[in-house]
């Protein structure tokens, strides 16, 4: 609904939002501008998006968008507009625009205050999404404003603008803006207007007719009459002196030739303040230069405090930072001749993108490398110490993330400065921000590959880099082919054991697993966690990744003993270490968890299950994508365990957040899919199932292909389904033909295949063709014993079929002995109330079916 100052009679003016988010700080001097903000709050209120722009009328449905060339003010009036009209929302939060990582981020850090998990935990994409879900739905607020600062293509913020019950509000430069919404225009002050701010900026007063000499020579430009009506208070210059100064400046900027898109009133003015500063603060202008080949988001102030010294021996500035009294000044004198913006509540510096460009062409081209190199060391240094994959970290990440792309830390071919920006990297991928880790790391290699070659060390971590993102994202044979070739690189330009090889090497095996040649990723995984323990020591964070992966390859086999030692192993040593990585330790947890339930101990999965799962949501959030599977994994157990009502609230919610986050066609989607399905097949919900079923098996040949175990894994459970809901015939094909599949893949001594083969036991025996049922359950029960043992609940499931198809066939006492010693091992194993042992005692038929693990 539209908001109106009179729609809430009792909401006082001084009302303040529950949520205010990183607004920049109030202009005290903001003048005029009445006619654009009623204009602009009439857009935003309709019931429709306003945008406003430079040029347009206001049309579209409740966005609104400030278009304008730099430094008209169009920020100033987004500013002024979150302060004005603070008291009609109940969240205000604002939005750096200019780069998509940017807006994801922003979007991300608002998640707690909506009730969400952090991006720390939950990761930059999942939170963003989740934020975005909540203001569509106006939960928990409805009465919202988002100001996206600065965007620029208005493709760049697609998917990125909630349409709800909220408002938003866009600054822009670029006028493509106006055919996407509406639009108001921003242009200079009227001339009432410059006057009236003038008089307002110069504490110890201004004339009216001098203030409209200066507003004239600067055309009426508000950033421009900024910096002069500081520079006329901090230094108490007379007017006739600064317009005097202002000829010769502006004659100087015109024979520099200085780009037309740059305003000569601005340039000329901006030249005048830093000339002034210099004579007075020298030091404080070398600041400022660079601060210019930072981005025009806020800079860390803590950035010019982490120089060793090693990286101070290269600096620049040195003499500067090393000075902390003096540093102090020169960004107090930033902030005093409106060059800077400092903002104390934040500890940010933030220089005008203007500014900067003004600064950066008065450097020139021979001094800008020196700069730039400059701005790479201060970003290096300010993570140096700090883990990208530790969630404490990412904050201190996340602050220089709009830095890296304007600052071209790609072109940096120093060896420190690429392994931040790889850490970058990595930081985007652990934090769950797949797709800004893919375009960052792409960006990287685009100019590493040209410059330095593909055998350059960089070039190979960056390669390795976009294969485990490529995985992520699910696009498993090109993260396959990137890693094996990359990794054969590696091992002849680095060498077999050197330390990134090694560690490639671990990655590499779970290409192996999601192509679905589990053999090959236990002898490649074997080989690797031999390396790891050679080259780093038992309990090093990448040997106890080479564990965990080693103990998923032997439970993808069916080797569930050595699986669990593994695994067990790998866990107790996490569980340990003084290293903090939470992501780590729940990855490990959660496997231990699901080989429990494998080995079947259903009661005792559900308990380690359940404490995983809470430190999942604990430490990293509900929708963290491993406690997503941490939590389709509890589910299972507690479906296997009986606790049916329990396993469908876990898997329905699950489920829900993995199709929300990664969309349908995600390999962890699918597997939530199964899972779903199979636990309404449970609770007898068999149309629900069968339809969510049909969906999900065409989408797990898109993903994993015709032949791989996991898509046979998918059909059986259809035919499960199928038989279930009458077409036996229809179960039996296509049992057969996973069977087959598995046998082909796998082996008929795999447990995935023997799965299979009781399902398709129990359509011979639904056929009528009971020979063939009791021949295939007997082959079946002698192979599960061998391999899983006589105790385990699937080997027990295939004894229970057997006990009917033997009476069917009128061997009734062969039938009476198996059936008592099933029977008694069910109440050891299970107890008499589980689902399954009472089913053995009805003479019932027992179906199981397939749940995919985490590759």
């Amino acid at each position: 609904m539209p908001i109106s100052p009179s729609s809430d009679s009792s909401r006082a003016l001084t009302a303040q939002p529950q949520v205010w988010g990183k607004v920049p700080q109030r202009n005290r001097n903001f003048t005029g501008r009445e006619d654009l903000l009623e204009k602009l709050r009439a857009g935003v209120t309709s019931d429709v998006t306003a945008v406003v722009s430079l040029q347009g009328s206001l049309i579209s449905e409740g966005i609104g968008a400030l278009q304008g060339y730099g430094g008209v003010g169009k920020t100033q009036v987004a500013i002024e507009y979150a302060y004005r009209f603070q008291h009609e929302y109940d969240l205000v939060w604002w939005i750096p625009a200019d780069q998509p990582m940017l807006v994801r981020a922003a979007l991300a850090s608002l998640a707690p205050r909506l009730g969400l998990p952090s991006a720390s935990s939950a990761g930059i994409e999942d939170a963003a999404m989740s934020v975005l879900d909540a203001l569509r739905r106006g939960e928990p607020y409805s009465r919202w404003l988002l100001i996206f600062d600065n965007a620029e293509q208005p493709e760049s913020l697609e998917g990125m603008i909630p349409h709800g019950p909220g408002h938003v509000l866009i600054t822009s430069r670029n006028h493509a803006w106006q055919g996407e919404v509406g639009t108001v225009p921003v242009d200079v002050f009227t001339r009432p207007e410059s006057i009236a701010f003038l008089q307002r900026r110069v504490v110890k007063g201004i004339s009216t007719e001098d203030a409209d000499r200066l507003a004239e020579k600067l055309g009426d430009l508000p950033l421009a009459l900024e910096q002069a009506g500081a520079l006329h208070a901090e230094t108490g210059m007379s007017v006739d002196e600064y317009l005097r100064l202002l000829d010769e400046h502006a004659g100087q900027l015109l024979d520099a030739s200085k780009p037309s898109d740059y305003p000569l009133s601005m340039t000329a003015a901006w030249s005048l303040s830093v000339s002034q500063l210099a004579a007075k603060l020298p030091e404080a202008v070398d600041l400022l230069r660079c601060c210019a080949f930072f981005g025009p988001e806020p800079i860390p102030r803590d950035v010019f405090g982490t120089l060793d010294e090693e990286f101070m021996a290269q600096s620049r500035l040195k003499e500067l930072l090393g000075n902390a009294l003096q540093l102090s000044k020169a960004i107090r004198e930033l902030g005093r001749y409106a060059l800077a913006r400092i903002d104390s509540g934040s500890r940010t510096i933030q220089v005008h993108r203007l500014v900067q460009a003004l600064l950066r062409d008065e450097v020139g081209e021979e001094d800008r490398p020196a700069f730039r190199h400059e701005v790479h060391l201060l970003l290096t240094a300010a993570v140096a110490k700090h883990r990208p994959d530790d969630a404490e970290s990412w904050p201190r990440y996340g602050a220089l993330l709009g830095h890296v792309t304007p600052a071209r830390v790609k072109r940096c071919q120093e060896p420190s400065v690429r392994r931040f920006a790889l850490n970058m990297v990595r930081y985007l991928y652990s934090s769950g921000d797949y797709r800004s880790a893919r375009d960052l790391i792409q960006e990287l290699l685009g100019e590493w590959e040209v410059v330095s070659g593909a055998d350059d060390e960089s070039v190979l971590l960056a390669q390795g880099q976009l294969g485990i993102v490529l995985r992520e994202l699910g696009a498993y044979a090109e993260a396959f082919e990137i890693n094996q070739e990359t990794l054969s690189r590696m091992q002849t330009v680095l060498g077999p054991r050197h330390e990134e090889t090694v560690l490639l090497t671990n990655s590499h095996g779970a290409d192996f697993r999601t192509r679905g040649d589990f053999a090959a990723a236990l002898e490649h995984d074997r080989r690797s966690l031999a390396l790891h323990r050679e080259k780093f020591g038992e309990d090093d964070a990448g040997t106890l990744r080479a564990m965990n992966n080693l103990a998923v390859d032997y439970l993808l086999v069916g080797d569930y003993a050595q699986a669990f030692e593994l695994q067990n192993e790998a866990f107790s040593r996490y569980s340990r270490s003084r290293e903090s990585n939470q992501q780590a330790k729940l990855i490990a947890w959660n496997g231990l968890a699901r080989i429990v339930r494998l080995r079947g101990n259903y009661l005792e999965a559900c308990d380690v299950g359940e404490d995983a799962h809470e430190f999942g949501l604990l430490e990293l959030g509900a929708d963290h994508p491993w406690t997503l599977r941490t939590a389709k994994d509890l589910s299972i157990a507690k479906r296997r365990a009986g606790l049916i009502d329990e396993a469908f609230e876990i898997a329905e919610q699950t489920f829900d957040r993995e199709e929300r986050l990664f969309g349908p066609d995600h390999p962890d989607t699918l597997a939530t899919a199964l899972c779903l399905a199979n636990t309404l097949r449970t609770m007898g919900r068999v149309a629900e199932a069968l339809e969510l079923l049909r969906d999900t098996a065409d989408r797990y040949e898109r993903v994993f292909g015709a032949d791989h175990p996991f898509k046979h894994g998918c059909d059986m459970n259809l035919a499960l389904l199928l038989r279930v809901n009458g077409d036996v015939e229809e179960a039996r094909r296509l049992d057969q033909k996973s069977l087959d599949g598995f046998d082909s893949g796998l082996g008929r001594d795999h447990h995935y295949s023997l799965t299979c083969a009781i399902n398709l036991a129990s359509d011979y025996a639904t056929l009528g063709d009971n020979d063939e049922a009791r021949r295939l359950g007997e082959d079946t029960l002698d192979k599960l014993r061998s391999l899983l043992g006589e105790d385990h609940p699937l080997t027990l499931a295939s004894a229970a079929n057997l006990v009917v198809d033997l009476r069917a066939g009128g061997e009734v006492d062969r039938a009476e002995a198996l059936e008592d010693d099933t029977i008694n091992r069910y109440r050891e194993v299970l107890g008499e109330d589980h689902p399954d042992a009472r089913a053995a005692r009805a003479r019932e038929r027992l179906d199981f079916d397939f749940d995919p693990p985490a590759l």
